[in-house]
């Protein structure tokens, strides 16, 4: 069931939304802000996606975004975009809001994005940080990934400089605590 904000309709990815989200993933992966995904990953990766649609066409997507889980309480913001013609319409913040609930109900407690639109990530209360938030135990078992944004996240020497062909120093990841933000009264 799609949650509905004024003319924007924020619902779970279906496989027939996958060729226009690879088109917003190729347009800023163009622009070197999102990484490039190849669309057989999309197809693997698309329970992990909300679309925006018009309320009047949800065939239509205007944005996407993906919640990925990395552990028991660690899940990543990814691949959140929104397209050109429809920005400045607060949809990026729609698809953010639906991303957190949807932590919450999995119970994941802390998130984490890999970004270069740190203030976006800001007002949605993630912080900057450095270095790898989890400990040995976990990033050992994180380095058998083969997902190369756990990759980045995890600051493996085989990423640097990252994939967006920016160096290490210039990309932001940024953290939250899902738990904290949960109470009454949060902006979702």
């Amino acid at each position: 069931m799609p949650v509905v904000h004024q003319e924007i309709a924020v619902r779970r990815a279906r496989t027939a939304d996958v060729a226009r989200i690879a088109g917003l993933v190729d347009f800023y992966s163009g622009k070197r802000i999102l990484l490039e995904k190849a669309p057989v990953t999309l197809y693997e990766d698309v329970q992990e996606f909300w679309v925006a649609c018009p309320a009047d066409d949800l065939s239509v997507v205007i944005g996407c975004g993906a919640l990925h889980v990395l552990w028991q309480d660690l899940g990543e913001i990814r691949t959140l975009a929104v397209d050109q013609s429809w920005r400045g319409r607060r949809i990026g913040d729609l698809l953010m809001a639906q991303l957190l609930r949807t932590a919450r109900e999995l119970g994941l407690e802390r998130l984490f994005c890999l970004t270069f639109e740190r203030k976006f990530f800001e007002r949605h209360g993630f912080q900057t940080i450095s270095g790898t938030p989890v400990e040995a135990e976990v990033y050992e078992q994180m380095r058998r990934s083969y997902d190369e944004g756990v990759a980045e996240f995890l600051d493996l020497e085989y990423v640097k400089p990252n994939t967006l062909g920016k160096t290490p120093e210039c990309s932001w990841s940024c953290s939250h605590s899902v738990t904290a933000r949960s109470g009454g009264g949060a902006p979702w």
